[in-house]
């Protein structure tokens, strides 16, 4: 049986997120770009009034880390800075690190005319993994 509300469409939000892979260089700043486009693939989605939280997890140490996020008409970006990626991962080895993240939206729905919201959509478009490159620069953090 097919799931119908699982199905994407021009006005229903909760399409199967992307599933991202973003690599990090450990101890330096990182940012990753998503794009919100209409059907076209090139004219922005109208992302007015949309919230945005980002969050990493790293099942090692069993700690969340809130990503900063900015956005601007139809696109979002995630950072991560160099604070923070100091703790991910330990040792000399090409990857040392893989961690969990996510994108959460907030959209705000109109449900009585006159632009008034009472209601919104959680929807996740983005899950991925923080995949943290060692670095072995004196000064760098092990």
């Amino acid at each position: 049986m097919a799931c119908s509300s699982c199905s994407p469409s021009l006005e229903q939000y909760g399409a199967e997120p992307v599933n991202v892979q973003w690599k990090v260089v450990r101890g330096s700043n990182g940012s990753l770009t998503i794009d919100f486009l209409e059907i076209d693939e090139t004219t922005d989605f109208d992302t007015t009034g949309w919230t945005y939280k980002a969050t990493s997890y790293d099942p090692q140490g069993d700690v969340l880390d809130n990503l900063p996020v900015e956005a601007t008409t139809g696109s979002v970006t995630i950072t991560v800075d160099s604070c923070i990626t100091e703790r991910w991962g330990n040792g000399y080895k090409n990857i040392v690190a893989e961690l969990q993240f996510d994108l959460q939206v907030t959209i705000p729905v109109e449900t009585v005319s006159g632009g008034v919201y009472e209601e919104s959509i959680i929807w996740t478009p983005v899950i991925g993994t923080i995949c943290v490159l060692g670095n072995v620069t004196p000064g760098g953090s092990l």
